[in-house]
């Protein structure tokens, strides 16, 4: 989430709707936003989104020194982050009851069970109110500022359904959020490509490649593996997995090799297409798939392309094996 960019959208956009501006007007004060948003904050949603700003800025800075810590320590650490999130949110909901965006990060720094998490989420879908200044006439629901806590609201339901095994809903609501937000920002798409490969449902599978123009990621392509080797068709799913393996120089290791990922507060990193970031970021995403395919890795290793690849990644660039 890029909070100083909504804000200075969001700033930008009341200001042009009230001063009735074009669209060259607007892209002057667009400019003069961003030199100085705080010139134009004149309501108690701006001031939390600032306070939500602020408190992204702090919790990914807190992100920095993770690899060098030991167990207990980053245990400890974390603990201190999530109850820091809490912390300012409480101050960004003082000033804004009615901040989405406060209220999914607070309920994501509680670190609850997957199922109340996923309650306290449908409870702040519903709460959450459409803005007034929204236009309400996109196309494209992300296209629209004040649309967008609502959609990273809804994108976090889809995983939590995927996380508890709920693996029809979470495609059907990853299908309504792109429906909505067409291009997906939020990664809808990804959750929905792994949700279809444990169904085994290669005809939505293929129906989701298809709209989605077939282009490629990390999630997809794990996503065909899953799905082919829980078909059975093993031959077809060592192929896919070498093609994937060829395309990501990491791929093998991160599937070999899963690392733990910190929290996504609220939405998943960026990554580069077909990078070991990505790749690491759709196993991780996946376990929950992988943990119902036990022998899915080992099978995977005893591949000695793949077991190859992951080895050679592994003495590339340090990492363990």
């Amino acid at each position: 989430m890029d909070a100083h960019e909504e804000l200075v959208l969001r700033l930008a956009q009341k200001r042009s709707i009230a001063l009735g501006l074009s669209s060259s007007g607007y892209a002057e004060l667009l400019l003069a936003v961003r030199e100085d948003p705080s010139s134009f904050m004149d309501d108690k949603g701006d001031e939390a989104l600032l306070l939500v700003q602020k408190a992204l800025e702090r919790y990914d800075a807190s992100l920095q020194d993770d690899d060098l810590l030991d167990d207990d320590a980053y245990l400890q650490t974390r603990q201190r982050r999530m109850a820091r999130m809490r912390q300012d949110c409480a101050a960004a909901l003082a000033v804004d009851p009615q901040c989405t965006d406060a209220r999914l990060l607070d309920a994501i720094a509680r670190d609850l069970d997957v199922d109340p998490y996923l309650e306290l989420l449908l409870d702040i879908l519903d709460d959450s109110p459409e803005p007034s200044w929204s236009d309400g006439g996109a196309a494209d629901a992300w296209d629209d500022v004040f649309a967008r806590p609502r959609l990273r609201v809804r994108a976090a339901i889809v995983r939590a359904l995927f996380d508890s095994a709920r693996y029809r809903k979470a495609d059907e609501w990853a299908q309504g959020l792109l429906r909505d937000a067409p291009s997906d920002f939020l990664g809808a798409r990804h959750t929905s490509a792994l949700a279809l490969a444990r169904l085994e449902d290669e005809e939505g599978f293929e129906a989701l490649d298809a709209r989605l123009g077939r282009r490629g990621d990390s999630w997809s392509a794990l996503s065909r593996v899953i799905l082919l080797y829980k078909l059975g068709r093993l031959g077809a799913a060592r192929r896919a997995l070498l093609g994937y393996s060829r395309l990501s120089e990491g791929a093998a290791y991160a599937l070999l090799r899963p690392v733990l990922k910190e929290t996504y507060m609220p939405d998943r990193p960026c990554a580069q297409p077909y990078s070991y970031e990505e790749a690491s970021l759709a196993v991780h995403e996946a376990d929950p798939v992988i943990v119902d395919v036990p022998d899915l890795p080992a099978w995977a290793e005893a591949i000695p392309e793949i077991e190859g690849a992951a080895r050679d990644y592994a003495r590339k660039t340090g990492y363990d094996w």
